[in-house]
């Protein structure tokens, strides 16, 4: 008789718990451009809530006329950035974008919008949108 309660608890608790998200985004931060600059940056974390590895191919905003993905490293005591291919996060984990390392550069902006959309693909379809402001510069 416990065996069958504690199943059906495990149950209940099992069926009522809202599904996530495949994909998450929090901690989102796009910079403003510099005075008299065309390019912005984009720091997040991204989560894979799905059973399956997600594999980002692009990011797209109508604020901005190209957004990639890119990565900062040293060589030879020089700071250089890449553009890097696709970001694939493995499933139940996250990547982080950040400041000295992988991150997206937001280049040309269409206009003068605070409000900022960020879209992200795979090869096949959209698989997250997000939605934020600009974040001030403390020069």
């Amino acid at each position: 008789m416990r065996a069958l309660l504690l199943g059906c608890c495990l149950l209940i608790v099992a069926c009522g718990s809202e599904p996530q998200p495949p994909l998450v985004a929090t901690d989102v931060e796009i910079t403003a451009t510099m005075p008299g600059g065309k390019m912005s940056a984009g720091y997040l974390s991204l989560r894979n809530n799905s059973d399956e590895a997600i594999s980002i191919t692009r990011v797209t905003s109508p604020e901005f006329e190209a957004v990639e993905i890119h990565t900062s490293f040293i060589e030879d005591g020089i700071s250089k950035m890449r553009r890097s291919g696709e970001l694939i996060i493995a499933p139940g984990n996250a990547v982080t974008l950040q400041r000295g390392g992988m991150h997206l550069m937001l280049m040309r902006p269409t206009g003068t919008s605070n409000d900022i959309s960020l879209s992200f693909y795979d090869e096949k379809m959209l698989l997250l949108t997000v939605h934020t402001s600009i974040t001030p510069r403390n020069n």
